[in-house]
């Protein structure tokens, strides 16, 4: 795709520090990262987002995270990691290329969670009811 800085990085037009690389997915540092060995696993396959991915996609990079994290918690002394992946722009997607973030964690980091809102069962209900119908 043009103008896809994902797409750069694995055509190697891009500059990047690649950690793992097979027919099917790349992972490289993040340029910008949260935390040291935060990393990000890109399918080679262009899409938006992992829901205009195929489900093989969402295979491909789920065992990516299990075989690059051991390493990656290793070599950062990473007590944990978040496993992310953002879908559109109001939940931080910049570029629009599927992909994972792998986040390493340490007790405490520093890093927050998103806040939690009170539980309203009744709301919490009606909500599941209208998924669960549209599905």
């Amino acid at each position: 795709m043009t103008n896809c800085i994902f797409c750069g990085i694995i055509s190697g037009e891009i500059p990047s520090h690649k950690i793992y690389e097979d027919s099917n997915v790349v992972a490289f540092l993040d340029i910008n990262p949260v935390k040291d060995g935060h990393t990000l696993i890109v399918p080679k396959v262009h899409a938006e987002n992992l829901l205009e991915s195929g489900p093989e996609v969402s295979q491909m990079l789920m065992e990516t995270v299990q075989k690059i994290s051991p390493a990656i918690k290793k070599i950062v002394a990473a007590e944990g990691f978040n496993v992310v992946t953002n879908i559109g722009a109001a939940a931080g997607q910049t570029v629009h290329h599927t992909h994972v973030h792998i986040i390493p964690r340490h007790e405490g980091d520093g890093l927050a969670l998103w806040p939690q809102m009170k539980t309203d069962h009744e709301a919490l209900g009606e909500t599941a009811k209208k998924v669960s119908d549209l599905l």
